[in-house]
């Protein structure tokens, strides 16, 4: 059994990691509150933005006159997969999803004779998949999110990829992300960036059909529909990289104060147990010196 010494350094130590937590949690939480803000408002542009683009796809692609961020490479042999994680740890489950989504998507892709590129951001995600796939890892971006993501940092990551596609060094590139539900619930997203996929109808959607017709209407470009899709494309590949961003972002800080405030009352847990073990060590050890006395004195 543990003396009571060893007892009382357990305690404080506890202690001492339970006010960490406890820290690490309210500062995730002052964090999140605005993260959260953020990535909400920035979804219905970003999703307004893919929409009108998706509209205009079809169209587009009919007359042959498609750019190649929307038409592709006419191949889909290399895969490029943008891995959104953090460069902290102590958020729960956050990278690991986001890890495990990955290795499958690759063993599928590899499966079916694909190559695959991996650009992870954030540290985390390379110390993940790095043991693994270690060879299909052309960079790591670190420090991306600090002290928030910043839509200057997501044009730099956008151009990295458009310049591997004029390159050739892809065909298909896809960005995977922890979209933000709530500070308990994160799903992991996947978005098709090169060539442009279009996006799925849904009920909101269609109400908004109601008054504009999206699928079927006719536009009149000036000064030239490729032109002006040249220009948008870029844009809208630049806009989807910091919405990952930006939800990857709040996604962290809820797993992050979810995982802290567990941690903090496990530790509030364990300071109890710990506790009542001293409390009956220290009884025990003081009935042994009572009966030891009593012993002694009956012994004169």
């Amino acid at each position: 059994m543990a003396s009571l010494k060893e007892f009382r350094v357990r305690i404080a130590s506890v202690k001492s990691t339970q006010r960490i937590t406890s820290a690490m949690k309210m500062v995730a939480a002052a964090k999140l509150r605005r993260a959260q803000e953020e990535a909400i408002a920035a979804r219905p542009y970003s999703e307004r933005m893919e929409r009108m683009l998706g509209s205009l796809a079809v169209s587009a692609a009919a007359s042959g006159n498609a750019p190649p961020l929307l038409a592709g490479s006419g191949k889909d042999n290399v895969h490029l997969l943008v891995v959104m994680t953090t460069d902290r740890g102590l958020c729960g489950g956050f990278n690991g999803s986001i890890g495990r989504w990955t290795r499958q998507q690759i063993l599928s892709l590899r499966a079916e004779g694909k190559e695959v590129k991996l650009l992870i951001v954030g540290r985390k995600g390379r110390g993940i998949l790095r043991a693994e796939f270690g060879s299909m890892i052309i960079d790591t971006l670190e420090d991306t999110a600090r002290p928030a993501p910043r839509f200057e940092t997501a044009v730099e990551i956008a151009q990295r990829v458009r310049t591997m596609f004029e390159a050739g060094e892809c065909d298909v590139c896809t960005i995977v992300y922890n979209k933000f539900i709530s500070a308990l619930t994160q799903d992991v997203t996947p978005q098709q960036l090169i060539p442009f996929a279009l996006p799925e109808a849904d009920a909101s959607d269609a109400a908004d059909d109601d008054s504009e017709v999206a699928g079927n209407a006719a536009y009149e470009y000036e000064p030239d529909e490729k032109e002006i899709l040249t220009d948008l494309l870029p844009r809208n590949l630049s806009v989807q990289v910091f919405r990952a961003m930006l939800e990857s972002f709040a996604s962290e800080q809820g797993a992050r104060m979810t995982a802290m405030d567990s941690a903090t009352r496990n530790a509030g847990d364990m300071i109890n147990r710990l506790s009542i073990e001293y409390n009956r060590t220290r009884q025990a050890a003081i009935t042994t010196e009572l009966i030891e006395i009593i012993s002694g004195a009956e012994a004169l």
